[in-house]
């Protein structure tokens, strides 16, 4: 069976098997998208059977010749995850485990996976702090590795928009970093 008929299924009779199949085909993505900014498994569960939650009580609401289903769900997804990043439950900390504790194989770069995992929590903190507009398309450049002509589809703005932004918001971010850099 395939994705329009598993759509349609759910759409037409509520088809509890072709929501399984829909939900298992688009899982690993989801939750990848959602880790890739959150770095936390147990949240990034939590956050993606949320997000297929919110995908079976609006599929009414889909429709094909709009856009693709996939691109749908990434916009379901985006907004869930700016949602999450703007509650009040969400606080900004950082656990850092001493490095006795840790296990690190001889062949594993400590260091240069601690430098990369704080460059993207800064980043992640930097767009956390944007507008709306702003953090779906970081979002779905950044952690979805959508295209610019993809993220304006699926936001239904031109593409020079979209990519405006998109540089607009990498030069602040690229200031802000090697000022703290220099500064810190």
């Amino acid at each position: 069976m395939t994705e329009h008929a598993w759509i349609r299924k759910v759409q037409r009779k509520g088809d509890e098997r072709a929501a399984n199949e829909l939900v298992s085909f688009y899982y690993r993505p989801i939750y990848a998208f959602v880790y890739r900014q959150t770095f936390d498994k147990e949240l990034s569960l939590d956050l993606t059977q949320e997000i297929f939650i919110g995908m079976l009580q609006s599929i009414q609401g889909f429709d094909h010749e709009r856009g693709s289903f996939k691109s749908w769900l990434y916009r379901i997804a985006t907004n869930h995850v700016v949602d999450y990043f703007r509650s009040r439950s969400y606080k900004y900390e950082r656990i850092i485990d001493s490095v006795e504790d840790v296990d690190v194989p001889e062949h594993y770069d400590f260091t240069v996976e601690l430098e990369y995992r704080e460059v993207i929590e800064k980043a992640g903190a930097f767009v956390n702090e944007l507008d709306s507009f702003s953090q779906q398309v970081m979002r779905l450049k950044l952690f979805a590795e959508y295209t610019f002509q993809e993220i304006a589809s699926l936001l239904e703005r031109p593409e020079s928009s979209v990519k405006t932004r998109y540089y607009t918001v990498m030069k602040k971010l690229k200031e802000e970093m090697e000022a703290e850099r220099v500064g810190g």
